[in-house]
């Protein structure tokens, strides 16, 4: 993890674009035990720390039917991270390689992804393992865990495309 704004032997940054594309709606606040960077973990462990994901209104009716899953996929804005590397030296040893091949909280849109365990809903908070965000992450979106999900739309032509 970069240092604050720590810039390492062979990294290199860039200029932020200042033209914006998209706009996000936090739908949540996730709450963890971690209030520095430093000592937050790298990745989320299914055997981690409680931790709990309050959904703000309108939005808390969208989780009807989340809790038939065991594990859900948490998307999280990383908003104490920087984005303007495009190498980065994880390792602090001078070699390199581009953000995008790397899982670093460092990018150019600083979402976060985990695969929590999900413990309980209750009202408009849930309960999960295996996060690994600060406490006070804006939550961005929750889904089923892809390898437990099925469609339960019908199918259409694409979903059985193997050749382009």
């Amino acid at each position: 993890m970069v240092r604050l704004n720590e810039i390492r032997a062979g990294e290199v940054a860039v200029v932020e674009p200042t033209k914006r594309d998209a706009g996000l709606i936090y739908i949540g606040r996730i709450n963890t035990p971690w209030s520095d960077r430093l000592v937050c973990p790298r990745q989320g462990r299914p055997d981690g720390p409680l931790c709990r994901i309050e959904v703000f209104e309108p939005w808390v009716a969208a989780l009807d039917g989340l809790d038939a899953y065991d594990r859900i996929e948490v998307l999280y804005w990383l908003d104490a991270s920087r984005r303007d590397l495009v190498r980065q030296s994880p390792a602090n040893n001078g070699i390199t390689l581009g953000t995008f091949a790397l899982r670093s909280p460092v990018r150019p849109n600083p979402i976060g992804t985990s695969i929590a365990t999900l413990i309980a809903i209750e009202g408009h908070k849930l309960m999960v393992r295996g996060l690994d965000c600060l406490d006070g992450t804006p939550l961005l979106d929750l889904k089923p865990d892809r390898s437990l999900f099925t469609p339960i739309a019908p199918p259409q032509p694409g979903d059985y495309e193997t050749d382009i």
